[in-house]
């Protein structure tokens, strides 16, 4: 029913968190695969859980792509009507893919999402709460929580499932960061959806995290502006708005 797309250069750093995530896989109760696209990596480095488990598919680029191309190539490969984005060094919580795709079969809804916790390297967790309400949103709804570019990001993009022709439809941008905030408002602005009140994601917090390296801060304002200026676009096209003045007849 799943397919968890992710993208990873495997290195020996992030093998023991990638063999977590693949073990928070391996304790959800419904159908899943997983396409690992390997960014310029050798399947060889692959752990022995994902390379023994016949669920999980590697994609090989022959050079470091960026992780934004690694996972769009790796959408060619998913075979299931749904689809989640996830990062090497994260986790799912037990129940993130029951619950959430009950909540998509049973109101027929492009997606859902939920909160995430950060993960620290003690073991210890905090929660997230995003932006955006829990309950039923409309599309374009999304992107109106995010109310300056400088803001936090309306919703946590590895939190959504989501059907996976809209993901097709509105992949990750086209950047070195801050690409999966395309993706995210992408979806939300081509389908309603809904947030459910409930934790469904753990994101790792360590110095090895892309959030940590040295130089990130110098485009993550620009990547946030360009997100948040194409969820603002996507949506008055959507809705019929000239954002110039005018509606549009």
């Amino acid at each position: 029913m799943i397919t968890v797309v992710i993208a990873s250069r495997l290195r020996e750093d992030r093998l023991d968190y990638l063999t977590a995530m693949h073990a928070s896989l391996t304790r959800q109760s419904v159908p899943w695969e997983a396409v690992i696209a390997l960014d310029g990596a050798s399947p060889d480095r692959l752990p022995a859980p994902l390379a023994q488990d016949a669920r999980v598919r590697t994609l090989s680029l022959p050079r470091p792509a960026g992780a934004a191309c690694a996972r769009n190539l790796a959408l060619n490969h998913v075979r299931t009507p749904y689809t989640n984005w996830a990062d090497d060094d994260d986790e799912f919580t037990d129940d993130a893919m029951a619950v959430r795709l009950n909540t998509l079969e049973s109101t027929g809804v492009g997606w859902c999402a939920g909160w995430s916790e950060d993960h620290y390297p003690d073991g210890s967790t905090t929660l997230w709460r995003c932006p955006t309400p829990p309950g039923r949103h409309e599309a374009g709804d999304v992107w109106t929580y995010w109310k300056s570019p400088a803001d936090t990001i309306p919703i946590g993009p590895t939190t959504i499932l989501a059907r996976t022709d809209l993901v097709r439809a509105a992949p990750m941008g086209g950047l070195v960061q801050g690409e999966d905030y395309c993706a995210a408002l992408g979806v939300t602005a081509l389908a309603r959806g809904i947030l459910l009140p409930v934790p469904v994601y753990r994101y790792r917090k360590w110095n090895g995290q892309m959030t940590a390296q040295v130089g990130y801060d110098q485009l993550e304002l620009a990547a946030r502006e360009h997100a948040w200026a194409y969820g603002r676009s996507l949506r008055s096209v959507l809705h019929g708005e000239d954002l110039l003045g005018s509606a549009n007849p």
